[in-house]
């Protein structure tokens, strides 16, 4: 189990330059955009525009924070994304473009190498509580509200994007707590084969 907080991410440029996005977890650990497995990242997007294309690449995108916005270049139109929507996945290698649907919004954005690795991201929101067991490869957990996370016998409390790595945990079972609306995104990486 490692704990990724917030003020450790690391902050890098898009790969189109329109920006930048902030790195929760790449594997292998300290891989660049040409080589990385799987990447978990943020961007802030304060401009509508093209989205760097990554070859051979799957992306799986998540509203954060703002009104949301419309991906177009995608097969079957337009795609409306906003908080409360699931986490959308597409090829990252297709010419995909964003339009802001009222000003900047932050996004969740997970990366997976076609053929080595799938990804299953799941928005987890509840009153107080909330469970939800893991499978695969790797777990992230990162929390849009400060949370209590018991895992077994084990306990940690994370800040506003702190974020949990748990790696082979398959089978184990995350509860998360906290004083009020809780709200956090469950990445889980699946080895391909």
């Amino acid at each position: 189990m490692r704990i990724l907080r917030s003020s450790d991410h690391r902050t890098m440029p898009w790969k189109n330059g329109g920006g930048s996005t902030t790195e929760v977890a790449v594997s292998p650990d300290g891989a660049g955009i040409e080589a990385f497995d799987w990447r978990i990242s943020m961007a802030v997007v304060a401009a509508d525009g093209p989205f760097s294309e990554f070859p051979g690449i799957d992306r799986t995108l998540s509203i954060l924070d703002g009104a949301g916005l419309v991906l177009t270049g995608l097969a079957g139109g337009p795609v409306r994304l906003e908080r409360a929507t699931e986490p959308f996945g597409f090829p990252a290698d297709a010419a995909v473009s964003a339009a802001l649907v009222d000003g900047p919004i932050t996004d969740l954005n997970v990366m997976v190498r076609r053929g080595r690795f799938h990804d299953r991201t799941r928005r987890l929101s509840a009153s107080r509580s909330v469970s939800a067991r893991c499978q695969g490869t790797v777990a992230l957990l990162l929390a849009e509200t400060p949370c209590r996370v018991v895992i077994g016998s084990d306990s940690v409390d994370l800040g506003h994007r702190d974020a949990l790595r748990l790696d082979r945990p398959d089978g184990v079972t995350l509860t998360l707590s906290a004083d009020g609306p809780l709200e956090a995104y469950l990445v889980e990486m699946f080895a391909a084969g």
